[in-house]
C-alpha cells in the first residue's frame, strides 16, 4: 500500500473509531470524541489532499467490481484534491466548534444521535470526490444526504425544524434521480467509470450533450442551491443545528458544485456555447436573488444562508463564463474564469464558515439571532465582533481579506467578453456582469447592516444587555479562519497558480500563466517577458519582495498586445501596505499635530431635552434595509400578516404596528403553481371516485379502446 493509500485508510479508520466510540462512551465524553478524533481525522485529510493538491501525489486505487454496472474504483486528481482539501479547512475548525457546543445539549437530546452521524458524514464526504466511477458516487451521494438529513433534524423541537429536514431530504432524492438519469445517458450503454463516460461524452450529439448538462446541472444544482431548485436550503441552514451549520455551507454545498464541474467540465468536452451561458444566467441570477433576500433578512441564520445562495451564483457564473470561452477557443480566456470560481469556492467556504461560528457564539450567548433585538455586543464580546468584521469584510469583497480578488476577477473576466465574437453572448455577458456588479453592491449594504445592526451601538434587548464573551472553544476556530481569510487576501499570486493546474483538464492551460507573470528574477521563466515590459514594472515595484519570499512576484495581470499591453492588474499585498501606511500617518497627524494643539473639553450632549437616547430610539437592521425593500417592492411582493393601528381619542394615532409576511419568488413562480397543479389533478381524480359502478364499467371500456388504438396505430 502507498502512502497515499495509507493516509486514507487513516482517515476513514479515525472516522469509525469516532462513531464506535460514541456509541459506547459516557454522554459527557461524547464532545471530546468529536473534537480530538473530528480533528485528527481533519488533519489526516489536508495531509491527503494536500500532497495531491501541491506536489501532485498520485493515488488510484480499484476496489471491487459490481456484476453489470461498474468496478468501484477511488481516484485523486488535482480537482478533487482542491475540493478535499477545502473540507479540511473546514472540518478541523468544525470540530472544535462542535465539540464546545455540544455541550448545551447535554440532558436534552442524545449525543450519540449527532456524533455517529457526523463522523460518518465525514468519510462520505471524503470518499464522494474520490469516486471515480458513477456507481460508487450515486451510492455514496444517498448516503450523504441521508446523514445530512438526520443532522440537520438533530433538534426537532419544532414542527418547522422536521419539515425543514424532510424538505432537504425530499428534494435532494428529486436531484439524485436527475443525476442518475445524467450518468445513464452520458455512458451510453456502456461501462460507469469516470475515464469511460468521458470518452462516450465526446461522440455524443447536440442533444445528448444538451440532456446530460441539463440533468446534471439541475441535479447537483439542488445541493448547490441554484435557482430554481433552492428553496429548500434558507430553512434546512436555519433548522440545522450551531455545530453542524458551518460543515453544512462550507463543505456539502461544494459537492454539488464539484458535481456541476465534474460532470459539465471535464465528462463532457466544452464544445457548445450554449450550456456556459445557461450556467452563467443561472448563476447571475441566482446571485442577485440571494443577496436581495439577504439584505431584508433580521436573522443572522437566515441572512447567511440566503448569502450562501450568492455565492454559489456567483461561483457558478464563473464556471459558465469559463465554458464559454473554452468552446470558443479562449482557453487562456477560460483559464482566468474557472480560476476565479474556484477562488470563489475556496474564499465562500472559509469566511462563510468563520460567520457561521461566531453567529453560533452570538446565539449560544445571547439566545437569540435578530439583528433588531442585538446591538452592543461588541463591548462584551470584543473578539467575536472582530472575527465577525473579518469575515463580513471578507463576503463584502473588499480588499485585501479573501473575497476580493475572486469577485474582481469574476468581474474582469466578463469584461474580457470583447475577445468573443458573437453579438449575442456578449449582451449576455454584460446584463450577467451588470446583475454580478449590483451583487456586490448589495452584498456591502447587507453586512453593513448585520455587523453595524448586530454588534455596534447599544443594547436593544435585555438578552444583548447580559451577553457573556464567547468560550475559548468557538474563539480558537474563529481566530484560525479570519487569519486564513487575510491570507487568502494577500496572496493570490501563490493561490492562483495551484487553482490553474485543478482546472487544468478542462481548459486545457495554465491559469498562472495568463495571471501571474513571473516577475521575480529567480523564477525560470522570467527570461520569457519582454525587456521592455520587465523595466516599466519594475519601475512601479512588481520585483518588491523577491529576496524575502519565493514565487512568481506579488501582482495580478493579465497581459493583452503590444497596442494594449496591460488588459488588468492589481495587487493586494500593495494595497495593504498602501493601507497600513495611510492609517499610520493619519493615526501620527492626529495624535502629534491636531490632538496636542486642541484641549479636550467634554460635556452632556444637548438631545432636544431627552435625558438619554432609549435603545427604542436607535437605528435597527430592519430600517437600515427598508430603501431596498423599498425599491425591490415589485420583487419582493410581501403579505401583510398584522395590521393594527393605536388611536387616542379615535383621530389621533398613537402606533402602528405592520408585521409583514415573506412571499418568496420561487414560491410564486415555482412551488405554488406546482403545489395548484398537483392538487388540481389529485381533485381531478377524487371526483372519479363516486361510487357509481356503471361509471367505472365505462372507464375500464375507455382505456380498453385507448390501448387498442395506441397498438394499432404504433
Amino acid at each position: 500500500m502507498t502512502a497515499m493509500g495509507r493516509l486514507l485508510v487513516l482517515i476513514l479508520v479515525l472516522c469509525g473509531a469516532g462513531a464506535a466510540l460514541s456509541l459506547f462512551a459516557g454522554r459527557r465524553r461524547r464532545p471530546a470524541i468529536v473534537g480530538w478524533l473530528g480533528s485528527a481525522a481533519a488533519l489526516a485529510l489536508l495531509w491527503f489532499s494536500g500532497s495531491g493538491l501541491f506536489a501532485g501525489a498520485p493515488f488510484h486505487a480499484t476496489l471491487w467490481s459490481i456484476p453489470s454496472l461498474a468496478t468501484v474504483t477511488l481516484s485523486l486528481d488535482r480537482l478533487s484534491a482542491l475540493f478535499l482539501f477545502v473540507s479540511g479547512l473546514v472540518l478541523l475548525p468544525g470540530s472544535i466548534f462542535a465539540a464546545g457546543s455540544l455541550g448545551r445539549y447535554v440532558g436534552r437530546y442524545s449525543l450519540r444521535a449527532f456524533s455517529v452521524p457526523y463522523f460518518a458524514l465525514f468519510a462520505t464526504l471524503v470518499l464522494i470526490p474520490l469516486s471515480a466511477d458513477a456507481a460508487s458516487f450515486l451510492m455514496l451521494w444517498e448516503l450523504m444526504s441521508v446523514l445530512t438529513y438526520l443532522l440537520v433534524s438533530y433538534e426537532d423541537e419544532t414542527d418547522g425544524q422536521r419539515r425543514s429536514a424532510y424538505l432537504m431530504l425530499a428534494v435532494g432524492e428529486a436531484g439524485t434521480v436527475l443525476i442518475a438519469l445524467g450518468f445513464i445517458v452520458l455512458a451510453n450503454s456502456g461501462p460507469l467509470e469516470f475515464v469511460a463516460m468521458k470518452a462516450a461524452g465526446a461522440t455524443l450529439g447536440a442533444q445528448g450533450r444538451w440532456a446530460v448538462f441539463l440533468l446534471a446541472f439541475l441535479g447537483f444544482g439542488v445541493k448547490a442551491g441554484l435557482v430554481p431548485v433552492n428553496f429548500w436550503l434558507p430553512r434546512a441552514y436555519t433548522a440545522a443545528p450551531a455545530a453542524f451549520v458551518p460543515v453544512l455551507a462550507g463543505a456539502t454545498l461544494n459537492l454539488g458544485l464539484y458535481g456541476i464541474v465534474r460532470v459539465a467540465g471535464e465528462l463532457l468536452p466544452a464544445s457548445m456555447v450554449g450550456p456556459g451561458l445557461v450556467a452563467l444566467g443561472v448563476g447571475s441570477l441566482t446571485a442577485l436573488l440571494g443577496i436581495l433576500y439577504a439584505t431584508t433578512q433580521s436573522d443572522l441564520k437566515m441572512l447567511l444562508a440566503h448569502s450562501s445562495i450568492e455565492n454559489a451564483g456567483i461561483i457558478t457564473a464563473g464556471f459558465g463564463a469559463g465554458l464559454v470561452f473554452v468552446a470558443s477557443g479562449h482557453g487562456s480566456l477560460g483559464s482566468i474564469a474557472l480560476a476565479a470560481a474556484l477562488y470563489q469556492m475556496v474564499n465562500h467556504s472559509v469566511y462563510k464558515a468563520l460567520l457561521f461560528f461566531t453567529v453560533g457564539a452570538v446565539d449560544s450567548s445571547v439566545r437569540t439571532r435578530n439583528i433588531d433585538r442585538l446591538g452592543g455586543l461588541i463591548k462584551v464580546m470584543p473578539f467575536t465582533a472582530l472575527f465577525f468584521l473579518v469575515g463580513a469584510l471578507s463576503i463584502a469583497a473588499l480588499p485585501p481579506f479573501a473575497g476580493f480578488v475572486s469577485e474582481w476577477l469574476t468581474l474582469q473576466t466578463l469584461l474580457l467578453s470583447a475577445e468573443l465574437g458573437s453579438t449575442g453572448v456578449k449582451i449576455v455577458f454584460a446584463l450577467c456582469g451588470a446583475a454580478l456588479a449590483l451583487t456586490a453592491g448589495l452584498a456591502v449594504t447587507c453586512f453593513v447592516k448585520a455587523f453595524a445592526m448586530g454588534f455596534l451601538g447599544m443594547a436593544r434587548s435585555e438578552e444583548a444587555r447580559h451577553a457573556r464573551p464567547a468560550r475559548i472553544w468557538a474563539i480558537v476556530p474563529m481566530a484560525g479562519l479570519a487569519l486564513l481569510c487575510l491570507a487568502l487576501g494577500l496572496t493570490p499570486t501563490y493561490v492562483i497558480p495551484v487553482l490553474g493546474r485543478a482546472a487544468a483538464p478542462i481548459t486545457r492551460v495554465g491559469a498562472a500563466q495568463a495571471l501571474v507573470p513571473p516577475f521575480f528574477a529567480a523564477n525560470p521563466h522570467h527570461g520569457e517577458l519582454p525587456a521592455a515590459f520587465v523595466a516599466e514594472f519594475h519601475a512601479l515595484g512588481a520585483e518588491v519582495g523577491e529576496r524575502l519570499m519565493p514565487g512568481r512576484g506579488l501582482v495580478v495581470l493579465h497581459r493583452g498586445g503590444k497596442a494594449n499591453p496591460v488588459v488588468f492588474a492589481m495587487s493586494t499585498a500593495y494595497m495593504a501596505a498602501v493601507l497600513a501606511l495611510m492609517l499610520l500617518v493619519a493615526y501620527v497627524v492626529f495624535r502629534l499635530v491636531i490632538a496636542r494643539r486642541r484641549a479636550v473639553e467634554r460635556r452632556a450632549v444637548w438631545a432636544g431635552a431627552i435625558p438619554r437616547l432609549l435603545p427604542e430610539m436607535t437605528y435597527t437592521g430592519t430600517g437600515f434595509s427598508n430603501p431596498v425593500r423599498v425599491v425591490f417592492e415589485a420583487l419582493f411582493r410581501p403579505t401583510i400578516v398584522e395590521d393594527t393601528r393605536e388611536t387616542v381619542g379615535l383621530h389621533f394615532r398613537a402606533a402602528i404596528r405592520r408585521i409583514r409576511g415573506e412571499n418568496h419568488l420561487l414560491d410564486r413562480f415555482v412551488l405554488d403553481p406546482i403545489a395548484d397543479s398537483a392538487l388540481w389533478v389529485s381533485n381531478g381524480f377524487g371526483r372519479l371516485h363516486h361510487g357509481v359502478l356503471n361509471a367505472y364499467v365505462l372507464y375500464g371500456l375507455v382505456a380498453l379502446i385507448v390501448a387498442l388504438l395506441v397498438g394499432r396505430f404504433s
